[in-house]
C-alpha cells in the first residue's frame, strides 16, 4: 500500500484527533515525541522540564485538534512550533524568577538568553527538517571540514550540485536566528497559549 502524502496524513490525523481517537493520539506521539523532548531539551537544557513540556505539548494537541490549519504548514511544524513556543515561555519564566530570586542579571540578559536559546532549538528543527541530501552536504562541510569539491567527490555528485546543496542548506540554516518584530505572533500557527 502506497504511503500518504503528509498533507493528507495530518488532514486525517486531525479528523482522526478532533473525534477524540486516543489510538490517534498515541500514533501522533510515536511519530513526534522526540522531536518534541529534543527541542524543549535544547532550549531548557534540562530532562524533567523537557519531559513536561513533551506532556503540555501532547495535551494541548489532543485538547486543541482544530488549532491546527494544514494550509499553514505540516502538523510536524506546527507540533515544533507549539514545542519552541512553549519551552521559550517557560525558560522566560524560569530565568525570571531566578534573577528575581536571587537579584542579578538584567532583562536585556535574559532575552539573549531566550533568544540565543530559540535560534539554537530553530536550528536543531531546521536542521532534522531538512532533505538527506542537504543535511549530508552541510555535515560533511560542518564536521568533517570538507569543501564543497571534497564534498561532490564524497557525495558522488558534481560539484555545481555541491554548492548548490550547501547554499541551501546555509540559507535554511540563516532563518533559525531571525526573529519577528516585538510583539508579533508567529504567522498562523492555531490559537495561542
Amino acid at each position: 500500500m502506497p504511503k500518504d502524502a503528509p498533507p493528507r496524513w495530518d488532514r486525517r490525523m486531525q479528523q482522526r484527533l478532533a473525534r477524540g481517537e486516543a489510538a490517534a493520539l498515541g500514533e501522533l506521539y510515536d511519530r513526534f515525541a522526540s522531536l518534541v523532548h529534543s527541542l524543549a531539551h535544547r532550549v531548557l537544557s534540562d530532562e524533567g522540564a523537557a519531559d513536561a513540556i513533551t506532556r503540555e505539548v501532547f495535551g494541548y494537541v489532543w485538547e486543541n485538534p482544530d488549532a491546527y490549519d494544514p494550509k499553514q504548514g505540516s502538523m510536524r511544524s506546527w507540533v515544533a512550533k507549539l514545542t519552541q513556543r512553549q519551552a521559550v515561555q517557560r525558560l522566560r519564566q524560569d530565568e525570571t524568577s531566578s534573577y528575581e530570586e536571587n537579584g542579578g542579571g538584567s532583562a536585556e540578559e535574559l532575552e539573549l538568553k531566550v533568544r540565543r536559546a530559540s535560534a539554537a532549538a530553530r536550528a536543531d528543527y531546521i536542521v532534522t527538517s531538512m532533505p538527506a541530501p542537504l543535511r549530508a552536504a552541510l555535515e560533511l562541510a560542518y564536521f568533517q571540514r570538507r569543501d564543497y569539491r571534497q564534498a561532490a567527490a564524497d557525495l558522488s555528485i558534481t560539484e555545481d550540485e555541491a554548492r548548490r546543496r550547501l547554499r541551501l542548506g546555509l540559507q535554511l540554516l540563516s532563518s533559525a536566528n531571525t526573529r519577528p518584530p516585538e510583539g508579533a505572533a508567529p504567522p498562523g500557527y492555531g490559537r495561542a497559549w
